[in-house]
């Protein structure tokens, strides 16, 4: 894909569902919101998919309940109680969370609701105890203008988190609760982006007004961004979990090029008349004496080799440049039966699988070079089932696009997850009475309501001297709160945004995580960097070595950073000017510059630099 001029030609629409922690008790009980490390009590449960009032089936809690899963889940006692282990009923919702969705719905102009109802939402994944999540509407039909944009806000809902997965094996989900109940913000915007850019900087004025209330998490994993997307003559395609907004355009991008690639195999495919037929074959004994080593070792456990054709298939499983195009969609969804995965001609002969045994299993399906097969090998029961899901999605290939839930891998790509969920997933919440909203409670929050983010950005210029560059990428990167807070208790304010905007960026470079060092350990640096126990030009080597696992403290030992003082400055600059002194009579003031570098090279951040270039000019004009 190109510029954004290819993105309008093919009708690019983004939206957005923005997820954002709240620093708050959790939503339906007294306990705090905080993850631990403990493990706790743990119990054992099983999940199953219930019907809607209107006696439907959700299909994505169908598909969950079929994986056959069950769920284990640890129970600590410092941040979970009888709620989240659903033996209790909750209570709630928390005030001060309610009081953060609302003061965000009154940011975005939205119709707030005069009452809220909480609702059930079928989750049987198991991350929720209950096998359901609950979500209240608060607000609808807000909006937001981004670059002079207004993007629509359809929703904004209050809901609780779902629990922490901590493993999976052996068909066992594990979960901790510490997560489950701790409140989130929702808020869905209309698919009014239409640009990969656009996209993020949408995303990244939402989370400068969640910071701004100053009552929301920090740090990964606190804030999620689930993107739908779709183009013309594609479908709409929902990514969940995407963590890492600067990785956002790229996620867009790629769903992009997938829906391409999709259609033009749609494309090939008719031109062909492929047809996917529903006959499964047993080809157990034409696979006996294979060179795979997987397949002899499941023959040898009685497991079999199943196989289906797939009629005017061929290079579109695997291109003939061999980039990979609807073998991985086919894998994707074989696997949520719990098979390994699957083979298919487009790959072969490989792994172990000659080409004469490609060709007794074309004999065997009757098909051609024009046509495709797909393997797989497990239990008859498990492998007819898995290959009912390549059925499943096979067709749909015939149709270009199927709309569905595919979640986000780091590298900016997705896998299937799910079919797009239905309406048959909500219904009323009994356990929790209507919260009533009054007019009186929004006056206040209106009075209180945070500054704006155009405005914050203008006050930063003025307030803190910095320029609109600095003030913007502040706000962008989400710094601008702590950034604050900072200054505030200890002033520098240049120091604290060039070491967000400049210091940040050149350790991540060489490899560091500056963001995983937390807020107690920033205003700490601060801190003792106020009270002259080292100089800014060491606050780099201390970041890395905060990095690395030390205290802040252990930090300054160890990397030699402790301040020293005149009189030691003093005398390093005398010798470092006396062995150069040729130089310095040569240059005169004009070595000032050159022997800057080499003295705060020698003092490693030991000292500060405006106190170092007083001294070198004074030792410097001695001597000429």
């Amino acid at each position: 894909m190109g510029g954004e001029k290819d993105h309008e030609d093919i009708g690019l629409k983004v939206g957005l569902e923005i997820h954002q922690q709240l620093n708050t008790d959790k939503l339906f009980c007294g306990c705090p919101s905080e993850m631990v490390e403990d493990e706790g009590k743990t119990v054992l449960r099983n999940l199953r998919p219930t019907a809607s009032e209107l006696g439907e089936v959700d299909r994505a809690a169908l598909m969950e309940a079929q994986k056959g899963l069950k769920f284990r889940y640890q129970a600590p006692e410092r941040s979970t109680c009888l709620v989240e282990l659903d033996e209790e009923p909750p209570s709630g919702p928390d005030q001060e969370a309610l009081d953060v969705a609302l003061t965000m719905a009154l940011y975005m102009d939205a119709n707030i609701m005069d009452e809220i109802q909480f609702m059930r939402k079928i989750v049987i994944d198991g991350s929720n105890t209950a096998g359901f999540q609950r979500t209240g509407l608060i607000a609808m039909n807000g909006s937001l203008e981004v670059n002079g944009k207004e993007i629509g806000i359809p929703t904004m809902c209050l809901e609780e988190d779902a629990a922490r997965s901590i493993d999976e094996k052996d068909g066992e989900k594990v979960y901790r609760l510490d997560r489950l109940g701790i409140p989130l913000v929702e808020i869905a915007t209309d698919p009014d982006m239409t640009s990969p850019e656009e996209a993020k900087e949408v995303a990244q004025t939402i989370g400068g007004l969640f910071r701004g209330t100053r009552k929301v998490k920090r740090g990964i994993g606190s804030i999620r961004e689930d993107l739908n997307v779709s183009i013309e003559d594609g479908a709409r395609v929902e990514m969940k979990g995407v963590q890492e907004l600067n990785m956002l355009p790229e996620y867009v991008k790629k769903e992009v090029e997938r829906q391409l690639s999709l259609l033009d195999i749609e494309e090939v495919l008719e031109e062909r008349d492929a047809e996917v037929e529903d006959e499964i074959y047993d080809v157990t004994e034409e696979m006996e004496d294979s060179e795979s080593g997987l397949i002899q070792s499941n023959i040898e456990k009685g497991k079999g080799v199943y196989a289906l054709s797939l009629r005017g298939f061929s290079r579109q499983l695997r291109g003939e440049d061999n980039e990979p195009l609807l073998g991985p969609e086919l894998a994707q969804y074989a696997r949520k039966t719990g098979v390994a995965g699957i083979f298919h001609s487009d790959e072969l002969p490989k792994y172990g699988i000659t080409k004469e045994k490609v060709e007794d299993i074309e004999e065997r399906l009757q098909i051609d070079e024009k046509d495709a097969f797909v393997l797989v090998t497990e239990s008859e029961e498990n492998a007819r089932e898995a290959l009912e899901r390549v059925i499943e999605r096979a067709n749909m290939a015939l149709k270009g696009v199927p709309e569905e839930t595919r979640q986000a891998k780091p590298d900016g790509t997705s896998v299937f997850l799910r079919p797009l969920s239905g309406e048959a997933r909500m219904y009323p919440e009994t356990d929790i009475s209507p919260e009533e909203i009054d007019q009186s409670r929004l006056e206040r929050l209106e009075e209180e309501l945070p500054e704006r983010p155009d405005e914050k950005i203008e006050r930063f210029q003025e307030e803190y001297d910095l320029n609109e560059q600095q003030s913007e990428q502040l706000f962008k990167k989400g710094y601008d709160v702590l950034f604050e807070k900072i200054v505030e208790k200890y002033g520098k304010a240049s120091v604290v945004a060039d070491t967000f905007l400049q210091t940040y960026p050149d350790l991540k470079k060489d490899g560091y995580e500056p963001g995983k060092v937390g807020e107690d350990k920033l205003l700490e640096i601060f801190r003792r960097l106020d009270s002259k126990e080292f100089a800014k030009e060491g606050i780099s080597e201390l970041l890395k070595e905060i990095c690395e696992g030390r205290s802040v403290e252990e930090g300054i030992e160890s990397a030699g950073l402790k301040t020293v003082d005149e009189g030691e400055i003093r005398e390093k600059i005398s010798e470092i000017v006396e062995d150069r002194i040729d130089f310095v009579k040569e240059r005169e003031m004009g070595a000032v510059g050159p022997l800057m570098g080499v003295v705060m090279e020698d003092l490693k951040g030991k000292a500060d630099g405006e106190k170092v270039s007083k001294i070198l000019r004074e030792e410097i004009q001695k001597r000429i």
